[in-house]
């Protein structure tokens, strides 16, 4: 079931994102990690318009926009492939005329799955704080 974020909701989202984040990033440091959790609760939950999947009980993905930017989109890994994801990014789309973010080069999970949701390259860059290379994409509407 989808629904809006609650204050209440930041520890499951907080482990989503972490567990997550280790099999799409594993080659981003520990510290760099720890260090993008506190600043996801202190700082980007609180900006996003965040909405989230919740299933038994427990947030089991969810998604953050900041305007028209997708900040975040992550689904826990045993609920990988039942769809969540793809619940998360079309009711997204359709609260917006079109969407952008960026996504790690050698994140090829996340790549195929924003192919798939009809997204497209529109840049390549190096994300400033870890050095890795970056692509820019965008959905229209």
């Amino acid at each position: 079931m989808l629904r809006a974020y609650r204050d209440d909701d930041l520890a499951d989202v907080l482990d989503v994102w972490y567990r997550a984040s280790l099999i799409a990033h594993p080659f981003l440091s520990a510290e760099f990690l720890e260090r993008e959790r506190q600043q996801i609760a202190d700082e980007w939950m609180p900006a996003a318009d965040t909405t989230v999947y919740v299933a038994e009980g427990r947030v089991v993905g969810f998604l953050s926009l900041i305007g028209d930017e997708i900040g975040a989109i992550f689904v826990d890994p045993d609920r990988h492939r039942q769809g969540i994801g793809r619940a998360l990014m079309d009711s997204a789309l359709a609260r917006r005329p079109f969407l952008e973010l960026d996504v790690f080069e050698a994140n090829e999970t996340g790549r195929r799955f924003y192919e798939a949701s009809g997204f497209k390259v529109v840049d390549r860059h190096l994300d400033a704080e870890t050095g890795h290379p970056e692509l820019r994409l965008r959905h229209e509407v």
